[in-house]
């Protein structure tokens, strides 16, 4: 909250809760106005006095509208007040998500599930009910001192069972609905995962239609329902228990009064209109004092909902606590450099690759080669800042002078100008370099007949995954930057689609270093390291090497 009111929306967020804070204390006086003027009402009815009944109709009328104008505006502000909290606090919580990487260290390294869920819809929970409550206990405490005066100087009685009636009431709603709190937190990851298997199926619809995947598809959608409809009926039958005493509590609130106020008018102690006025006055009381019991169903997902986002925010915690390797990024450096770095798995129990030292040069091209898949995958994700089990030292360039392509292309929505030139045009390039670039790659004719760069579309479900990745290679040779580093690309590309962006960089003097896959040619490269499965490593010159040659150094060999 200190942080909210630090920042640009502070003050306007200030200005409304005070609106809401004057609004609150209006409609609270405007309340017990009320009760007196229906109390004088009801008693000229009673004594039939014509006069009295339309004077006091038409305070009633002034009333109400005072009412329904103060009630009407405060809801609004308070909707504004709501809206505003939320914006901020989804910005900051988006912003942390997509820092340093977070994204995706969150998904391996913090054990939090539906991190989005959790910042599109626990994030407007959190700040529409955490308004609203804050709300309902200030007009709550508002009331008890509005009405203990009015309720006080009809029954001090009236008054203490108001008191000892709300206590009770509270002390059984907790018991009887405590299992809500654990029920809906569950409800939430249940609603999510099952959410999460149906955008599976859209988002690999072609591939399950082609390998008629249909039936183990729906056995396991047919189970993430019947979880969350076991789970939901759980909660139906707490709030069946729950509802049996909560219907007959609000019951007795309208009868009590009167059992305690009508034998006094009998006796001619109070006015006839005392009894109206005493109903009202113990029910708002009671209102005020009994939140827990008549907003507990809300109170247990509120519950849920903070405990999801605080599982969230350790989660970030965690991962941003954690060790970082020794990963040094130098401006205008121009070599990429491996320092006896040694690669594990993720668990630290197998080294990958024992004190790798390779130093490469800007201008040459490298495959990482040999029959070590998972240290090739592991030197990739080191070197982009993403593996962190791994000893030594790693530098190379800021992030301007390295892209990185990995093997799943990613062309997010948007269009392709926003894609290939950024959303800002930052990068710049004319049309004539992006139109050149494109006819080089050979998707100039896919791109005219998606519409143009201009167009917006879901990329990954308008072109193929080799388009895709043709489409990311344009963008790294209109970026320009000093090393370009290919997570098998020959995944996506075919042969001569690799051989042709081999070949662009090299023309765009962007040094090239390619995780290899089955189709690479080592005569696309000057050098190869390969990384073996028993941890070993070898740099050796490529077997049809270009003019430009490799040459180790000792023990820490240097492309030239």
């Amino acid at each position: 909250m200190r942080e909210f009111r630090a920042s640009d929306a502070g003050g306007k967020a200030l200005a409304l809760f005070t609106i809401l804070m004057l609004l609150l204390l209006a409609i609270n006086g405007l309340n017990v106005l009320n009760s007196y003027v229906g109390r004088d009402f009801m008693s000229a009815i009673e004594i039939r006095d014509m006069d009295g009944f339309t004077r006091f109709a038409i305070y009633y009328g002034v009333v109400f509208a005072g009412q329904t104008t103060a009630a009407v505006f405060f809801r609004f502000a308070e909707e504004r007040l709501g809206l505003l909290w939320r914006e901020w606090l989804t910005r900051r919580w988006v912003d942390m998500y997509l820092s340093n990487r977070m994204y995706y260290r969150l998904a391996g390294e913090g054990g939090v599930a539906n991190p989005d869920q959790r910042i599109a819809e626990d994030v407007k929970a959190f700040t529409v009910t955490t308004l609203s409550f804050v709300l309902m206990v200030l007009n709550g405490t508002v009331t008890v001192l509005s009405f203990s005066g009015v309720l006080y100087s009809i029954s001090p009685v009236l008054l203490l069972v108001a008191v000892l009636y709300a206590v009770m009431g509270t002390a059984l709603t907790i018991v009887l609905g405590k299992p809500l709190v654990r029920l809906n937190y569950h409800q939430f990851d249940k609603e999510a995962n099952f959410r999460s298997e149906l955008i599976h199926v859209r988002e690999r619809a072609e591939a399950l239609a082609i390998l008629g995947r249909e039936g183990p598809m729906r056995e396991r959608l047919m189970a993430r329902i019947d979880d969350l409809v076991q789970n939901f009926r759980r909660i139906i039958g707490v709030n069946r228990n729950l509802s049996f005493f909560t219907t007959g509590y609000n019951y007795l609130i309208q009868i009590i009064p009167a059992l305690f106020v009508a034998p006094m008018f009998i006796e001619g102690k109070v006015e006839f209109g005392v009894i109206g006025q005493s109903a009202m006055a113990f029910a708002t009381l009671l209102g005020a004092f009994s939140l827990i019991v008549t907003q507990f169903q809300s109170i247990s997902t509120y519950t849920a909902v903070i405990a999801r986002l605080g599982m969230l925010a350790e989660g970030m915690d965690k991962v941003r606590g954690r060790k970082v390797p020794n990963l040094e990024i130098v401006p205008r450096h121009k070599t990429v450099e491996y320092d006896r770095v040694t690669l594990r798995t993720l668990d630290e129990s197998v080294v990958l690759t024992a004190d790798l030292s390779v130093t490469i040069q800007m201008g040459c091209r490298v495959l990482v080669g040999g029959d070590g898949r998972e240290a090739k995958r592991a030197l990739f994700g080191a070197t982009a800042g993403l593996y962190e089990s791994w000893d030594g030292r790693i530098v190379r360039p800021t992030p301007d002078g390295i892209l990185f392509l990995p093997e799943q292309p990613f062309v997010p929505h948007g269009t392709l100008r926003e894609f290939l030139l950024g959303r800002g045009g930052e990068r710049r390039a004319d049309e004539e370099a992006v139109a050149a670039t494109l006819k080089a790659l050979g998707i100039d004719g896919v791109v005219a007949e998606v519409g143009g760069l201009d167009v917006e579309r879901v990329w990954d479900e308008v072109l193929s995954l080799g388009q895709q990745q043709l489409l990311a290679v344009g963008r790294l040779l209109l970026c320009r930057p000093k090393f370009a580093f290919l997570d098998r690309a020959s995944t996506a590309l075919e042969t001569g689609e690799l051989a042709k962006v081999v070949r662009l960089l090299a023309e765009h003097s962007i040094t090239c270093i390619a995780i290899g896959g089955g189709e690479d040619e080592e005569g696309w490269y000057d050098a190869v390291l390969d990384l073996r499965r028993d941890g070993s490593w070898k740099w050796r010159p490529a077997l049809q090497p270009s003019p430009r040659r490799a040459s180790p150094a000792n023990d820490h060999p240097t492309l030239f």
